[in-house]
């Protein structure tokens, strides 16, 4: 057999060994059929790995369904938190690697890849080792009988990750899911299935048992659809759109009822005051807001709404800024935007771009292409806007803002309100009663005030309306993949 693995090589020098097979109980196997995977900063192909069908998901099912009963949600906490943590400190020494095969295969910038995500993936694994053996139940006072609580594990619990940061979301699906006992199938993106791939070798080496994690790369409308319609697999973590989300929800409903757990789109709304002190501040957290890894985020504070007094100061100097940062080699050290992940997303962040301005939006700084290679656009900047134009509504998922005057809280809290999302949303004012009644009055699932875009493992993220159900992170998350069980034992009472 031809062997899965194959070296890939990034611009800066940096070689890494991948295994580009689909890792089903502790092994990595064939697929169906492969798939090309693409450097959006060239559009060149990287590799090409294994893509799972409906054949591969059974077998990673029966893997997982295997290692549950065969000791794993009855293994020693204490001993889930050493894995997780094992598993920690390999992606630490590993870094390297890893945010090399990230920033190839999905374009983030080096440097920032380098700050933040395998941090995040430790700090997000150190936090849910530690909760390995604080889930308790409850001991409820009733007459004649000893009434007790206990949380157990799921069992088999699928998650589908997406292409904006694999290894964050690798992190949030998988944590919580062991932590709790339960044992877990991961799809990745198809377009970016490297890092995850890596990671995968990783959790071999830490010496998680055959079956516990396993995780697999193929389309939606194959391997996905097989996973949200397994009768094997009692819940499902989604992030990702809402039209995929919809179909989960409905496979699941159809199949055995799988617990749900859904992290959606948004267009969340950021909202400046002018009482605050510090403008430039304002001006570098709402330009991180937007425009951090090129727009591609579910939480981008993609509608900036500034009230009257500031409007003007605020745009001449969010336009500065913007100008100032570089697009661009996601390798060079002075990038601040890497490209788009796709040459489909290319094309629909560019045909929103020329929706806006023809439905009459002013297209105050940017809107073309950068570059003759690759899928980079420059960061755009829309004024005169209406809340009825189409890129105040819908979710552009690239480096796209509308920059909107606003006259006091009222206005701008019916406006910002004024949308199917509630994921996220910013407040930017000196007084600490506004803050406090904004916060109260915005309906979104995380509210940052006097900053933006800052999250960790303790907070739980999440969405209202059509962002999504359920939470992940923090201990809200652990209810997602626990079932609460009740126990009454008769302690002499003959009635």
């Amino acid at each position: 057999m031809t062997s899965l693995l194959t070296e890939v090589s990034a611009p800066d020098g940096h070689k890494v060994t991948v295994n580009t097979g689909l890792f089903i109980n502790n092994e990595f196997v064939t697929g169906s059929s492969t798939i090309d995977t693409i450097n959006p900063a060239t559009g060149k192909i990287i590799t090409s790995v294994q893509a799972a069908e409906k054949e591969q998901v059974d077998l990673a099912v029966e893997a997982a369904h295997k290692a549950f009963y065969g000791g794993w949600k009855t293994t020693n906490p204490r001993e889930r938190a050493r894995l997780m943590r094992k598993l920690a400190d390999l992606v630490k020494r590993d870094a390297e690697d890893l945010v090399h095969l990230e920033t190839l295969d999905m374009g983030k910038p080096l440097e920032t890849s380098r700050a933040g995500d395998p941090s995040a993936f430790i700090d997000y694994f150190q936090y849910y080792a530690g909760f390995c053996d604080k889930l308790h139940g409850k001991v409820i006072e009733t007459e004649g009988k000893l009434s007790y609580t206990v949380h157990e594990p799921i069992g088999i619990v699928a998650g589908i990750i997406p292409w904006n940061g694999p290894m964050v979301m690798l992190a949030w699906k998988i944590a919580p899911a062991i932590c709790t006992g339960n044992t877990v199938v991961l799809k990745t993106s198809e377009l970016t299935p490297l890092s995850a791939l890596k990671i995968a070798e990783l959790i071999k080496e830490a010496g998680f048992p055959p079956g516990v994690i396993n995780i697999i790369t193929g389309y939606g409308s194959k391997a996905g659809e097989a996973i949200s319609r397994h009768m094997k697999v009692s819940k499902i973590s989604f992030t990702g759109s809402l039209a995929t989300g919809r179909a989960i929800m409905k496979a699941a409903a159809e199949t055995n009822l799988k617990k749900v757990t859904l992290e959606l789109g948004g267009k969340s709304p950021n909202i400046i005051f002018d009482d605050v002190e510090n403008l430039d501040e304002v001006v570098f957290w709402s330009h991180l807001g937007i425009y951090y890894n090129a727009g591609q985020s579910c939480c981008a504070g993609a509608r900036i709404y500034v009230q009257e007094g500031v409007y003007e100061r605020f745009l001449e100097k969010f336009k500065a800024l913007t100008l100032s940062k570089k697009v661009g080699d996601p390798f060079s050290a002075e990038t601040f935007q890497g490209p788009q992940i796709s040459e489909t997303q290319f094309n629909r962040i560019m045909n929103y771009i020329a929706i806006g301005k023809k439905e009459g939006a002013t297209c105050y700084l940017g809107g073309e292409r950068v570059g003759d290679q690759g899928y980079f656009i420059e960061p755009t900047i829309f004024t005169d806007v209406t809340e009825e134009m189409t890129i105040m509504k819908e979710e552009i998922f690239g480096p796209v803002v509308t920059i909107v005057k606003f006259k006091d809280a009222d206005d701008v809290i019916a406006k910002a309100n004024n949308t199917e999302y509630g994921l996220g949303a910013g407040v930017f004012t000196s007084n600490i009663t506004r803050a406090v009644k904004m916060s109260n009055a915005l309906e979104a699932g995380t509210v940052w005030v006097n900053h933006y875009y800052s999250h960790t493992p303790a907070e739980p993220f999440g969405g209202y309306k059509q962002s999504g159900i359920g939470r992940e992170c923090g201990e809200y998350a652990l209810s997602n993949y626990t079932q609460v069980k009740a126990i009454k034992i008769n302690t002499g009472n003959p009635f």
